[in-house]
Formats: structure tokens, sequence, C-alpha cells
């Protein structure tokens, strides 16, 4: 649990980054309004990752800058490291309870941001788990009272989605027992879930699915975005 004496000894270290309020947003603002924190938490939704994994899932971000925002999610009590057991051995980072309270605060400003997407600008980058984990605020319950898994590959990107009622989980890999494997090409994809292609429309596009129309429409009731 994260106590007040180590939120003290983390906005010591970080002298004049603070707002002088005796405030709970102030203070939760103090470490989560840094920019980059809130992307490293969505990308440690999906699972634990290495350093080397949370850089890649991260364009852009300095080397320095990630250790710094790891190191305030740490102090903060939202992020843990823990080693692989061997043959991996590796160190992995991954969110703790408290790091997981935030997971509906990354899905309010997902369902915020999907109408601010429209199309990709130039030179921007995509992967596909960002968009899933946009689309879980998204996600509805009813749309899958037994277990379903549906995996997704999209320009080369894969994730596997897992859900049963309330249950709702977005992982970047591929399973290979999934009830559903949709294939397709980022722009037609994208094109399909902001509801500009009908499904039959995106199967003529070349979107493949198990099921073929039916798969879509399954798939596109778990995620209502329009």
């Amino acid at each position: 649990m994260f106590f007040a004496s180590e939120y003290l000894r983390y906005a010591s270290a970080v002298a004049g980054k603070t707002y002088d309020m005796y405030c709970a947003v102030a203070r939760a603002l103090e470490i989560l309004g840094e920019r980059w924190t809130l992307l490293v938490v969505r990308e440690l939704l999906t699972g634990p990752k290495r350093y080397a994994d949370l850089v890649d899932g991260l364009p852009g971000i300095a080397s320095n800058m990630l250790t710094d925002r790891l190191r305030s999610l740490t102090d903060a009590g939202a992020v843990s490291q823990r080693k692989l057991a061997p043959p991996a051995a590796s160190t992995v980072y991954e969110l703790t309870e408290r790091g997981r309270q935030l997971k509906p605060v990354l899905l309010a400003l997902g369902r915020w941001g999907v109408p601010l997407l429209g199309e990709p600008r130039p030179g921007e980058q995509f992967r596909l788990a960002w968009l899933m984990i946009a689309l879980d605020g998204h996600y509805q319950p009813a749309s899958a009272p037994t277990p379903i898994t549906v995996v997704l590959k999209v320009a080369g990107d894969a994730v596997t989605i897992t859900a049963h009622g309330s249950q709702h989980q977005v992982s970047e890999e591929a399973d290979a027992q999934a009830d559903i494997t949709v294939t397709a090409e980022r722009d037609t994809f994208l094109a399909w879930i902001a509801g500009h292609l009908t499904d039959r429309q995106a199967i003529t596009a070349g979107i493949t699915a198990d099921g073929g129309i039916a798969g879509l429409r399954r798939l596109r009731a778990m995620y209502p975005t329009q």
C-alpha cells in the first residue's frame, strides 16, 4: 500500500512539480499528469513487460524519461519489478493492485478519445493493442454470455481478446485456440471498426473472419462505437 510518507519522499525528489494544493486530484496529477506516465500504464495493462518491450511500445520516449516514469510509478506503489524464472531470467515491470486501479481511468480516457481519432495523421504509428485498450471502454458484457476468445491480426500485429460477461482482457499474443480469428490490413480494419464500412463491405475489402459476416457481427456487438 502507498502511504503519505512515501509520497512525501517522492515529492521532495521532484520539488517544483507539486501544485501546493491539499487536494487528492492534485496529488494524483503530480504523478499521473507527467508526460508519458499514463501511456506507461497503458502498456502494462496488457501484462508484464521488459524494459525493452516498453521502449518498443512507446516509440519516441527517451530512455531517461522512461526510467524516470517507471521510478515515479514504483514510488507511488503502482508498478513493481519481478524477476522471471530461468530460462527467461529477465526483469519485468507490472502493475500492482494499486496500479490496476488506474484501468477505469485509462478506459474513460479511451472512450473520450475514440471520437477524436479520425484518420491517422501522417507519420503516426499504430499498434493494435493501443486501439483495443481504447475499445475496452466500449465493451458490452451482454455480448459475451459465454466465454469467447477472439484473435485479431492487423498489419502483422496481433492481440487476443478473452471475454465472458464482465470479464474482459486484451493481451499482446495470438492464442491458437481462438473462437474467432479476424485478419485485416490496417486501413480496412480501422474503416470497419469506425463504421465507415459495413460488415459485408469489409469482407469484400479483404477482411477475413471465422464465420464470415457473422464473425464480424459478433465482434462489432462486443464494441459498439456508434
